[in-house]
């Protein structure tokens, strides 16, 4: 054990023969490596993007239902009245009346002949 020990503390493995297999390993190991820490950083980037969007689809939300309320202000009978008395326009005191357009059928040839 203590000469297991002594001789990886020297790294003998790196030098004797056969230690390009080792070698091999260790560089798998650190591409390995590699990989795994670009995948996390870019996993990292990917979460701070989506809480960025998340944050913004908030703000455009409330912007949106601001709009709304105000679009829904604008189109009450009352505020447009209110505008339009400013212009000397007043709503009218006698409600709209529905017109309704009759269509007469047209007669068919032998209808027109008789006539």
């Amino acid at each position: 054990m203590k000469g297991g020990v002594y001789s990886l503390l020297k790294a003998k493995y790196l030098v004797d023969q056969g230690s390009m297999k080792n070698w091999r390993f260790i560089i798998f190991l650190i591409l390995v490596a590699m990989l795994m820490i670009a995948n996390s950083h870019n996993y990292e980037q990917k979460l701070f993007r989506i809480s960025e969007l998340e944050n913004e689809i908030k703000v455009l939300r409330a912007t949106f239902v601001d709009r709304r309320s105000e679009l829904m202000k604008l189109k009450m009978e009352s505020t447009v009245a209110a505008k339009m008395q400013k212009r000397d326009i007043f709503p009218s005191q006698i409600p709209p009346k529905k017109i309704k357009v009759i269509k007469e059928k047209e007669k068919n040839t032998l209808a027109k002949l008789w006539e």
